[in-house]
């Protein structure tokens, strides 16, 4: 299939290429839409922000401009908001006002850029990392142990987010005991870290089924993070995810609660 772009030219674009576009298109749309459109959602407790990436481009829609990043910090300190350790919200539903980082994937940006611009307000953050990807490196885009280790030395918390980043709603709970609990291991035995944290790759209402539930509590995960929050499934703890897409306008809109009910849409077999 060719896709018309500007001035005439004309790119090849695979289907899942094309996917993405329409993913990414619709993301921007819903985002704005909301911003102006949607509802406050007002707390009682803090929120968690999802991020992934800073200035790696590989992450797509995930992938934050790092002065964008920084932007969105101050505008937080700006209205008035104290950060704190996602833990403290995973245990005690926070305060209102408060907010927790926390990235998810472990790619390389985490300790190269956003570490600095945390360290720089005293933010305190978390890090989920896909085993599988820090074990590859991903071509220098992942974390390797050794960094993941100095993120740990920095002050973050390190918790588990898969073996591969699979959906889980297709996975036996067999499969799903091997990615939860074999993440787990290897996390440990590269950094001599014993997660006890869990974020749900995708977390969406639709990406974590029972049997999932099931395994991931009895290899001792507790604390399971997921990312919609008035949708998420049952017993998860809720993230708001920020994209790149997500000026200062979209960013208060987020804290203001008006994607509380959003869930990004990602084209999947099903869906076609």
């Amino acid at each position: 299939m060719q896709i018309r772009l500007g001035l005439g030219i004309r790119e090849r674009l695979s289907p899942a290429r094309i996917r993405d576009r329409i993913g990414a298109a619709r993301l921007l749309v819903d985002r704005h839409a909301l911003a102006t459109a949607g509802r406050d959602s007002p707390r009682q407790g803090g929120r968690i922000l999802c991020y992934h990436s800073l200035g790696q481009s590989m992450w797509g829609v995930n992938d934050v401009a790092p002065a964008r990043f920084r932007r969105q910090i101050e505008l937080a300190l700006e209205a008035g908001h104290r950060f704190v350790p996602a833990s403290e919200i995973a245990r005690t539903g926070g305060l209102p006002g408060e907010l927790s980082i926390s990235f998810d994937d472990g790619p390389r940006s985490v300790l190269t850029v956003a570490a600095p611009i945390l360290a720089s307000y005293g933010i305190p953050f978390s890090l989920f990392v896909v085993s599988g990807w820090s074990e590859s490196g991903l071509g220098g885009n992942a974390l390797s142990w050794d960094e993941v280790s100095r993120v740990a030395d920095l002050g973050a918390e390190i918790g588990n987010h898969s073996s591969t980043h699979p959906d889980f709603s297709r996975l036996s709970k067999e499969k799903a005991f091997e990615e939860i609990g074999g993440a787990g291991e290897l996390i440990e035995r590269r950094t001599g870290i014993r997660t006890s944290a869990f974020a749900i790759p995708w977390g969406q209402s639709g990406n974590w089924p029972p049997q999932a539930d099931e395994a991931a509590r009895e290899l001792g995960y507790s604390v399971l993070y997921a990312q919609a929050e008035e949708t998420r499934p049952p017993g998860t703890i809720a993230r708001s995810f920020v994209t790149k897409y997500d000026s200062p306008r979209v960013f208060k809109a987020l804290l203001d609660g008006r994607y509380d009910r959003w869930e990004e849409w990602i084209w999947s077999p099903a869906a076609q």
